[in-house]
């Protein structure tokens, strides 16, 4: 809100000498964040001129100039830039006469948009000034002439200053106000703020207006099926005004202030209805009566209705838009844009003036719903006091009548808003218990009674508290609190830290997350978090996660919760697999020249509701805007939000070492990826069993299933396998397809079931201080036998001896049968209590030779 202080000082006492700074300071005080200052752009010896003589001068380029006399200081005097009293000016305007008094800029003068005047040769001439628009001052948009004081109303004498005169020294404060004190988006508001701050005297503008009384305008307020349980409108109240003149100009104190709050100067009409929305808070909206037909009807838009507004935009309306209507059909969107057919224009004789009471969120939705923006609908969906629509009516009658030479009518309409002031209870020892100040209750209620409400005593030691109509805010006792704290002074509250709680630390899953992130970041993953939302064609390309590397027959459009209301049209899905946006960071780094890559992030994925793709919630079930959902609803609302289950996911591209001297670079590829996973599988303690797998994304013969070991409750039974996660090399054509290089590795993990699945408290085992005994077995198996299905077997047969045993090579070739490979393991044996014999060692590896046999008919390379 941009408060101009000529403005301000007509409603509150301002001290001499007061400047925006000040004012500033006075508004922070009651609670008001300060933004800037507005002052015109304009500088230097502006001066009231008078014309003496005007020469018409036709040139060969076919305009013709004026060459003007201006005598710009009493005679014999000095001009305000120490010049001569009369200048010789060249104007290309023709809209002003021998005698005419004008605003001249006189050399030294600057104009917005640092234009500086200087005496110049122009036209066979020296132009030594220069005689002023409305556009060249930013007083409006007017370049067609120039500004003749006395069509103004005004007569000056020659070589007055014109900045004041104009209204141009004026100077405003801005300050940026919170939704819940809508009432300081008027004059009037920040007045009273303003005195609250300063103790200074309060003259409310609403009690200076007499409203008249008006009758036999037909409105009818038709909101009989109130939208999600709120009525449209509450009020409306209408005037008529005859035979105004709508060629008379605009006050230029009017146009002044205007531009100084930030609304340009229109026209007459229009400009009185923003200033008093200014100064009183109450939109008003103004039409040509001679285009209304019949009365006004105040209804929910019908399916398929249109209407043009005032900005030339044809909208489609919506059932729950609040319209204006005639017998024509809709003429207006109330409490945001009026319609065109019905607008004030230059032919206007007669106008019809609205001041209505609209609910704030039917406006609120109507305003984003068309993104339509306006002053009014800032200061409806706000909340407007129900009570001084009558005033605003009346003061735009009132000045429609001085201004622009009307006749006020008694035709009208009053319907006033319903207003019954809310009691709020408050035991006066809650105040210091919640703000933990020390206010005296008799501060307490000075300040409540300050703000304009009204106090009475209640039970002992509470107060009953009835706000005043421009403060619907307050409706509880800590709003209550909160303006005591504000009024009194925030200075008063101490400055003491709050001491935490004692509590129990985070929770197992939540140190084991933080944990996994650590970890993967220690081994050099960068992470990164990206949008959830994904594409069709990416719901396709990756699947819905680790589930899919184990459910081949998954069909080919993978379900997901789909967005009503998506911020991007391409993207309306929730992800159910990590990998898109990890794809598309890569895309993006690479794109900017970041080709070796090493991202891990850990989110959510969103599951959608059991057998729909979708999760939807019907219109019924929409609780009223600003009002608490019941019990019911929200158990509604809950079930309704898909599981959304965490997940940890990584991508390497690139070179998992750049080239040195002496040693070729090494690209990352599949072991990397299932490196990574281990990784992130070993910080929450869990041990992933590795199998040949595949995944729609990922390259058929380079793709690992990743599965934890599920104990069983049944003795001697050593469990199943539950597949957690996948890992490999993507497929060349989705990498190809996303503008990538090389080969792409990655894994995705179920974070969630891994941390449940994993052992409560970590297995460990002690040091120990006898020397290993190392052995290397070569075994030959079916080609088609999992290596890693081998190690198993041979690591239970060795037994308790066997402290590691890794697959060193898979040979395939000369000296093997075809159809079978050759795999190396390296074991290594140790003892806890003795240093272990060759025999020992020897027979323990015989023993998972042996198991290894039976399991696959394998056996020892010759």
């Amino acid at each position: 809100m941009r408060v101009p202080l000529s403005w301000l000082g007509e409603y509150v006492s301002l001290p001499e000498g007061t400047t925006p700074e000040q004012v500033h300071a006075d508004l922070v005080r009651v609670g008001f964040e300060e933004e800037s200052i507005r002052r015109f752009d304009v500088s230097g010896p502006l001066v009231v001129g008078q014309v003496l003589t005007r020469e018409p001068e036709p040139q060969s380029n076919g305009k013709t100039i004026n060459w003007c006399s201006v005598r710009v200081a009493p005679e014999g005097q000095r001009a305000a830039d120490g010049g001569d009293d009369v200048r010789g000016i060249v104007c290309g305007a023709h809209n002003f006469e021998v005698g005419d008094k004008v605003v001249v800029t006189l050399p030294g003068s600057v104009l917005p948009g640092g234009f500086e005047i200087a005496a110049r040769k122009t036209y066979g001439h020296v132009s030594d000034g220069m005689m002023a628009s409305a556009r060249e001052l930013s007083l409006g948009e007017d370049h067609d002439g120039i500004i003749v004081l006395s069509r103004l109303g005004l007569d000056p004498e020659v070589g007055e200053l014109a900045l004041p005169l104009l209204g141009m020294d004026d100077s405003a404060v801005e300050i940026n106000v919170t939704p819940d004190r809508g009432y300081a988006f008027s004059i009037r508001g920040v007045a009273r703020e303003y005195a609250h701050s300063t103790g200074a005297e309060f003259r409310d503008p609403a009690l200076a207006v007499s409203p008249a009384p008006a009758s036999g305008f037909p409105v009818v307020l038709a909101d009989e099926a109130p939208i999600r349980g709120r009525v449209g409108a509450t009020g409306f109240i209408t005037r008529v005004v005859r035979g105004i003149d709508p060629t008379r100009p605009t006050p230029t104190w009017m146009v002044t202030r205007l531009q100084l709050a930030g609304i340009r100067s229109l026209s007459l009409p229009v400009d009185i209805s923003n200033y008093v929305m200014l100064e009183l808070g109450n939109p008003l909206h103004a039409y040509d009566l001679a285009k209304v037909r019949g009365g006004l009807t105040v209804r929910r838009a019908a399916r398929g209705e249109t209407l043009v507004t005032l900005d030339g935009q044809e909208r489609k309306l919506d059932p729950e838009d609040l319209l204006i209507v005639d017998e024509s059909g809709p003429i207006g969107l109330a409490g945001v844009m009026g319609g065109r057919t019905t607008e004030v224009g230059e032919g206007t004789v007669d106008v019809l003036v609205e001041a209505a009471t609209f609910d704030p969120v039917s406006i609120a939705r109507t305003a984003r719903r068309h993104k339509l923006p306006s002053e009014a609908s800032k200061r409806f969906e706000r909340g407007v006091d129900p009570l001084v629509a009558r005033a605003a009516a009346q003061r735009m009658v009132d000045l429609l009548v001085e201004l622009a030479g009307g006749t006020a009518d008694e035709l009208g309409t009053e319907i006033v808003a319903p207003w019954e002031a809310p009691r709020v209870e408050l035991r006066l020892s809650r105040v210091n218990g919640l703000t933990g100040a020390d206010y005296t209750d008799a501060e307490a209620r000075a300040a409540i009674e300050m703000i304009g409400c009204e106090v009475t005593d209640g039970a002992e030691g509470e107060i009953v508290v009835t706000p005043p109509s421009w403060r619907s805010d307050l409706a509880r006792a800590a709003d209550l609190i909160e303006e005591v704290a504000r009024i009194v002074g925030y200075d008063r509250i101490p400055s003491v830290l709050p001491v935490a709680p004692a509590g129990r630390g985070l929770t197992r899953e939540q140190r084991l997350r933080r944990r996994a992130a650590n970890v993967a970041t220690a081994a050099g993953l960068d992470e990164v978090q990206s949008y959830p939302f994904v594409s069709r064609a990416q719901l396709n390309a990756f699947g819905a996660g680790p589930e899919s590397a184990a459910a081949s027959g998954e069909p080919d459009a993978v379900h997901a919760v789909r967005l009503a209301n998506a911020l991007d049209g391409e993207t309306p899905f929730m992800r159910r697999s990590l990998l898109p946006g990890l794809v598309g960071a890569a895309q993006r780094n690479a794109s900017r020249g970041m080709t070796d890559l090493a991202l891990v992030e850990f989110g959510s994925v969103f599951e959608p509701t059991a057998g729909s793709g979708e999760a939807r919630l019907g219109t019924d079930s929409v609780p009223p805007l600003a009002e608490r959902p019941s019990d019911a609803v929200l158990a509604e609302l809950n079930a309704s939000i898909p599981a959304q289950p965490r997940r940890a996911a990584g991508l390497l591209l690139g070179d998992a070492a750049a080239k040195q001297p002496g040693e070729s670079a090494r690209a990352y590829d599949w072991a990397d990826a299932l490196d990574a996973a281990r990784t992130v599988a070993g910080a929450v303690s869990a041990e992933l069993v590795v199998s040949q797998g595949s995944h729609r994304a990922f390259h058929p013969g380079r793709t690992a299933e990743l599965a934890v070991r599920v104990s069983s409750d049944v003795e001697g039974d050593e469990g199943g396998l539950e597949v957690v996660g996948v890992a490999g090399e993507l497929l060349p054509e989705l990498v190809a397809e996303h503008h990538l290089h090389g080969r792409v590795a990655a894994f995705e993990l179920d974070l969630d079931r891994l941390i449940e699945l994993a052992p409560r408290e970590p297995e460990t085992f002690p040091l120990s201080s006898y020397p290993a005994a190392t052995q290397d077995l070569t075994l030959v198996v079916a080609a088609d036998v999992p290596a890693g299905d081998v190690l198993a077997v041979v690591v239970a047969g060795a037994g308790e001896l066997l402290e590691d045993a890794r697959i060193v090579d898979d040979y395939r070739g000369a000296g093997v049968e075809e159809g079978e490979k050759a795999l190396t393991f390296a074991l290594r044996f140790r003892a806890g209590d003795r240093t272990l014999k060759a025999e020992e060692a020897s027979e323990a590896k015989l023993a998972g030779v042996a198991a290894a046999e039976t399991a696959f008919g394998a056996r020892l390379r010759d």
